[in-house]
Order: C-alpha cells, then sequence, then structure tokens
C-alpha cells in the first residue's frame, strides 16, 4: 500500500480530474489525502470522507466585481499577467507552509501536484519526495509561447523566483512539468501534430467519474424528436455570460422547430426566459445529459470539451480566455467543432456553427474518432498506474 498526496489550486476543473485518479488509487488500496487552499471544494468533490489538509491561499475574485472572477473586461496577456501575479504566484507561496506540512505529517510515497498548483512540486523537490504533474488542461503541450518570447521569459523569471522562497533554490525542474511523470488529461491526437512529448510525459485520456449533481433535473422535458443542445460556460465565468447566453437562446429560439436547448445559467443571468424550446437551469447532471445531447456550445474549457468528446459529442466553442482559446484551436484542428468569437458571436452566427456541427457529417466523425481515442486511453485507470509503476521504480 503506497501514499499519495493530491496538491490541487481551489479551482474545480482542475479538482474533479484528480478525483477520478484518486478513487481509483482508493479503490486499490492505497491511501490518498489532499492539500487544498479550499477544503471544502475538495470534500464537496471527492467526497465527505476525504482527508484534506488545510493550506492558506487567495481565491480567484476581485472584490467589486460581484459575484464573478476577475475584472470581466481582461482579456489576452493582461489576463494571462493578472493569471499570474494575482492568483497562482500568490497561491504558491500561501500554500507551500500546508503542502510542507501535509507532506511531513501525511509521509506521501508520491505528490501528484496540480499544474497550476506549483507548490506540490516545488515543495516535493525541496523535500526530496518524488512528484507527478497532474496536467489538466492541454494547453501547455503545445508551445503557445512560441511567438511571445518576452512574454516566456517573464513566467520563467516568476517561477525561478518562487522556487527560491518556497522550493529548492538549487533545483532545476519546471514545477509544471515533473522530470518523473507528467499526467496528460488528453490525447496526442487532440493536442494536434506539434503535442509535447518526452519519457515522463503520458497522454492518459480524460479522467471521467461519477461526480455529484442536481437529482431534480427534469428529463422528461427533453423532447427525441428534436436535437438536444447544451449550452454551458463552466463555473466560473458567470460576470461575463449574460450576453452570450441570451445570443444562444435566440439562435435555437429560431430553430424551435428542429433544435431544443438547455443552458446552464448559474448567475440567472436569464431568468423567466425559459420556454418550451428552452431550459434554463442553475446546474445539470452533466455527464448523463452529454449522453443525450447532440451538441454542445461552450467556452472551450477542457473539462467540458474532453467530457463532450468522451461522449462523441461536436462543439461549438467560444473562448474567453486563459487556456481556452488554445483548447478551442486544438478543437478546430481536429475538426470536431466550430470556434465562435465569444464577445461579437450573433444569433445569426451560432445558429450557422449549430446547424453545421449538427447536420454536417465531418464533425460527428471525428468526434466519434476522438471519442474512441479518449476512452482506450484509460484515464484515471491508466493514470493510477503509472503513479504505482513511479512508486515502484523509486523504490527499485
Amino acid at each position: 500500500m503506497s501514499r499519495f498526496l493530491f496538491v490541487v489550486p481551489p479551482l474545480v476543473g482542475h479538482i474533479n480530474p484528480a478525483v477520478g485518479v484518486a478513487a481509483e488509487l482508493t479503490a486499490r488500496g492505497h491511501r490518498v489525502a489532499w492539500a487544498c487552499a479550499d477544503p471544502g471544494l475538495v470534500l464537496r468533490h471527492a467526497g465527505g470522507k476525504a482527508v484534506v489538509f488545510s493550506c492558506d491561499g487567495p481565491q480567484l475574485h476581485v472584490p467589486g466585481t460581484g459575484d464573478g472572477v476577475r475584472p470581466p473586461d481582461i482579456r489576452g496577456p493582461e489576463a494571462l499577467k493578472f493569471l499570474w501575479e494575482r492568483f497562482l504566484a500568490p497561491l504558491a507561496e500561501a500554500m507551500a507552509p500546508g503542502v510542507t506540512a501535509a507532506v511531513r505529517e501525511f509521509g506521501p510515497d508520491v505528490v501528484v501536484a496540480d499544474q497550476q498548483a506549483f507548490a506540490g512540486g516545488l515543495v516535493a523537490e525541496r523535500l526530496g519526495v518524488p512528484w507527478a504533474t497532474s496536467a489538466t488542461t492541454s494547453a501547455e503541450f503545445t508551445d503557445v509561447l512560441a511567438g511571445t518570447p518576452k512574454v516566456a521569459d517573464w513566467i520563467d523569471g516568476v517561477l525561478s523566483g518562487l522556487r527560491a522562497r518556497i522550493g529548492d533554490p538549487s533545483g532545476t525542474a519546471d514545477p509544471r512539468f515533473s522530470p518523473h511523470l507528467v499526467l496528460a488529461f488528453s490525447i496526442r491526437e487532440f493536442v494536434g501534430p506539434d503535442a509535447r512529448t518526452g519519457e515522463q510525459i503520458r497522454y492518459v485520456g480524460p479522467s471521467i467519474t461519477e461526480r455529484p449533481a442536481p437529482a431534480d433535473f427534469p428529463w422528461d422535458w427533453l423532447d427525441p424528436s428534436r436535437a438536444t443542445v447544451l449550452v454551458t460556460l463552466g463555473t466560473a465565468n458567470t460576470d461575463v455570460g449574460p450576453r452570450f447566453l441570451a445570443e444562444c437562446h435566440q439562435a435555437v429560439r429560431s430553430r424551435a422547430d428542429r433544435m431544443q436547448a438547455v443552458i446552464v445559467d448559474p448567475a440567472g443571468a436569464l431568468a423567466g426566459a425559459d420556454d418550451k424550446d428552452v431550459l434554463i437551469v442553475r446546474a445539470v447532471p452533466q455527464l448523463p445529459l452529454l449522453e443525450r445531447v447532440d451538441a454542445v456550445v461552450c467556452h472551450a474549457g477542457h473539462n467540458t470539451v474532453c467530457e463532450a468528446l468522451w461522449h462523441g459529442v461536436p462543439l461549438v466553442v467560444a473562448p474567453i480566455r486563459d487556456d481556452q482559446p488554445v483548447v478551442a484551436g486544438q478543437v478546430v484542428q481536429a475538426g470536431v467543432g466550430i470556434r465562435v468569437r465569444f464577445g461579437r458571436v450573433t444569433a445569426v452566427k451560432l445558429g450557422e456553427a449549430l446547424d453545421a456541427v449538427l447536420h454536417e457529417p465531418g464533425y460527428r466523425a471525428a468526434a466519434g474518432r476522438m471519442r474512441s481515442g479518449f476512452r482506450a486511453a484509460g484515464g484515471a485507470t491508466a493514470a493510477a498506474s503509472r503513479l504505482e509503476e513511479l512508486v515502484a521504480e523509486e523504490v527499485s
């Protein structure tokens, strides 16, 4: 029996993939614990019996911007700078003491550090504990900063500073890419021909596992005679979503003779607008629902994209910020969907994109091929096996 400590940021999209791997390890008789700046978030998704060590850390939230995360108007380099300066770097420094205490108390054989929880890798390196990277987005597996060397150098500087303060100053590892093992929850066919490779990088495919879901979803509302579209912007974009959701609503209403939609609207931006053609809810049982939808409109969040393709469902993607433009590019390159402009797309353009992914056979065929590739990669089962192998290598 081995011990694995998962170090994760307080972000649902980064916790969910790790939950499946942790559950698989537990089922094999291993002990699992977590370190996070929001223990309650881990408990809600990993189960109330999970062992969670609390860490300090900021939330990706700016006071005075309502219930949204970050100022809603920042995009591109400005958003990247905000993410690193105001969240990722402070999170690493704040989490480091808690991660250190968790390692010393729990005594893991391996630390499994999320790619954005830099404290996991840096502390593990300093304490001499083998560590693996949990990469919950495929964006880092292409050289997206090749055309912006100054940005790449700036990020390297941030990481060097973190290593000097909370890691081993003589260390050399990039905390985003463990030299021991990197679990990429995607496959090379989706990332594209320039996908990062290396002996330690293992493309295990999406980690799909059951998760808490609303029990009162009105399944009998779905009309099997019409195509069903799921519209969702994930859990962190409520501040920027109202206009886009309204355009989606209009696009579906104008095709009500052949289309219906389930729109996820956690902030209630479309309150009172649902009808017989559009169901507006604050949350959905996403995995069961994906088994019954024909297309997904989303922000190109990696988890949502992978979960749709796991079910062979084509996409219309409207990236907002962070890794989403990269993932959207991978969607287009793989032929599994169409990209639209989040801030400018109209109901007419959305409708045209939906018509294409629903009725042009190439998109569904490509999504079906990706479904087969994702499932063959092994997901949480393969990831757990790779972690077991890492322990065996360190023991031998």
